[in-house]
């Protein structure tokens, strides 16, 4: 069993520099006027111009503060139920206010040691979890 000291211990490093840039999900076709419906009039992040090349397949970047999220268009989109994205955010009860305020659910679970979190839906099924250390 670990405590949480164990989640907030410096990351250990690998010999290749590791980070993140971005994390990708995935809408609808022609549904980009929905996410940014979600993305940022909910979530309060910017829409960021995608290359020439890769706007031309559709889809959208967006951007705020530490974090980076590309929507892909993907036909046939079938939302996976459990995997998704960690997001931190510094005002969790706020985001969460403005998310059911939008008519989106949250889902709160206490369940992981050190951090308050909760889950929500993106308008295409697209699981997001938001956590805020304790």
């Amino acid at each position: 069993m670990t405590d949480a000291a164990d989640y907030r211990d410096p990351r250990g490093a690998s010999p290749f520099g590791y980070g993140l840039h971005h994390v990708q999900l995935a809408i609808r076709p022609e549904s980009e006027d929905t996410a940014r419906e979600f993305y940022v009039d909910v979530l309060g992040m910017t829409e960021v111009p995608k290359p020439p090349e890769l706007a031309k397949r559709g889809g959208l970047w967006l951007r705020t503060d530490a974090l980076e999220i590309h929507l892909g268009v993907e036909p046939g989109l079938v939302p996976s139920k459990k995997a998704h994205p960690g997001i931190l955010v510094a005002d969790l009860d706020g985001l969460a206010a403005a998310l059911e305020a939008a008519g989106h659910a949250v889902e709160w679970d206490g369940l992981f040691i050190g951090f308050r979190r909760c889950y929500a839906r993106d308008p295409f099924g697209n699981r997001l979890e938001f956590l805020s250390p304790a």
